[in-house]
């Protein structure tokens, strides 16, 4: 009987014990995107972003306390990759959520399988308009899609109106890759052009990984074009800068985002000056959290640049984000924590905005006007605010 007390008090104390390592389980979630490849600096300032925010969060005691756990995987920027890491994030891995995904055709190919798991995914970085509305109702009455990052209807309006409304520019064409990314990036600028009465006086596609532009811009040029509006990432644009001055032709270079990635602006070096883009960050302090997380950056990496700024701006956000919506749900499960993202109530001090109700259930775009972002330019090989304005609207938020 005695022994039979002793086990029974052994069994109490293991099963005490235990309790702190069972309520430290973590909280996975994973994080995909590209890693390597020409898509790389844009998934590597994501991940960096992401991974100062789960260590700052996880200095604090994590999530309902319990450490974050940040499950990675490259997806090479490929469709069919992309789709198989998110497979195994779910059923391998069991993650809870899922954050990054920087190119858009990755995002279409693999998001539907957060949305099948229901399970909350907030993109990132890919900005192809269609990302958040795949998966609308009366189809699908759950949609477990968030967006931080700025969708390319946005992104159109804002490169037009620099062309058109502040340039004076009639006469443009649009250079775009071969990717979704790049066709759905064409659509967005015709349709907004089509809005003014405009189209393109020439409009060229080119290849991931193609080097000579010299035949499409030379038909650009003899069509007249006042400025090229483009829809690629940094290697191809960088031939398109390159290739401009290998002609002699000098009109400017307006496009997405992506003008601010590192291999673009290296590849490119004098030819990159001038060229604008829209910009969710900037990469300089106008306000104390921004001067902390460029500081956090400096610390973690050991480097003073941020190869893609956005992308690890709104990295780090996404996850922020993500930590809100789930100490409001009080647990991990999907349903709950989409709801919760749908239904924000606490605060967030961002590094891209201020977020006040980011989200609701109609809405999966944090956002949602071109006032949301600014006007980006390289200039001495950085890209800096195109417009004093601009900075100080961002010195006021």
């Amino acid at each position: 009987m005695r022994d039979l007390r002793v086990l029974r008090l052994l069994l109490a104390l293991l099963y005490l014990l235990a309790l702190p390592a069972l309520a430290a389980d973590p909280i996975r979630i994973g994080v995909s995107g590209p890693f390597t490849g020409g898509s790389s600096p844009m998934g590597i300032s994501m991940r960096e972003g992401i991974r100062i925010a789960a260590a700052e969060l996880n200095a604090k005691g994590g999530i309902l306390g319990r450490p974050i756990e940040l499950i990675e995987r490259d997806d090479e920027a490929r469709n069919e990759r992309g789709a198989q890491v998110v497979q195994e994030l779910i059923n391998k891995h069991r993650v809870v959520a899922g954050l990054g995904i920087a190119n858009t055709g990755v995002a279409l190919a693999s998001q539907r399988f957060y949305q099948e798991a229901r399970i909350p995914v907030i993109t990132s970085v890919a900005t192809g308009s269609i990302v958040t509305r795949q998966f609308l109702p009366p189809q699908h009455p759950d949609n477990f899609v968030f967006r931080i990052s700025a969708n390319d209807t946005i992104q159109a309006a804002m490169i037009v109106s620099e062309a058109v409304e502040r340039r004076g520019l009639k006469r443009v064409a649009i250079f775009h890759d071969a990717t979704n990314y790049g066709q759905l990036g064409r659509e967005d600028l015709e349709r907004t052009l089509a809005e003014r009465n405009l189209k393109p006086v020439a409009v060229e596609r080119f290849n991931l990984q193609q080097t000579d532009m010299t035949m499409p811009l030379r038909r650009a040029r003899e069509a007249g074009a006042e400025a090229i509006l483009t829809y690629g990432i940094g290697p191809e644009l960088a031939q398109i800068a390159n290739g401009m001055a290998r002609i002699n032709w000098r009109v400017p270079l307006i496009g997405s985002w992506t003008l601010a990635m590192s291999n673009f602006i290296d590849n490119a070096g004098p030819n990159a000056e001038g060229a604008r883009m829209p910009q969710t960050f900037i990469p300089e302090p106008t306000s104390s959290r921004r001067k902390a997380f460029i500081e956090a950056w400096h610390e973690s990496t050991g480097s003073g640049r941020i190869p893609v700024p956005p992308a690890a701006a709104q990295g780090y956000d996404s996850l922020l984000l993500l930590a809100a919506a789930i100490r409001q749900a009080g647990t991990t499960d999907g349903d709950r924590v989409r709801e919760a993202l749908e239904n924000l109530n606490e605060k967030i001090e961002g590094v891209v905005m201020t977020y006040r109700t980011p989200f609701s259930k109609d809405r999966h775009e944090t956002i949602t006007s071109v006032h949301d972002i600014f006007m980006g330019e390289v200039r001495d090989g950085r890209v800096v605010f195109a417009y004093d304005e601009d900075r100080r609207r961002a010195s006021g938020r």
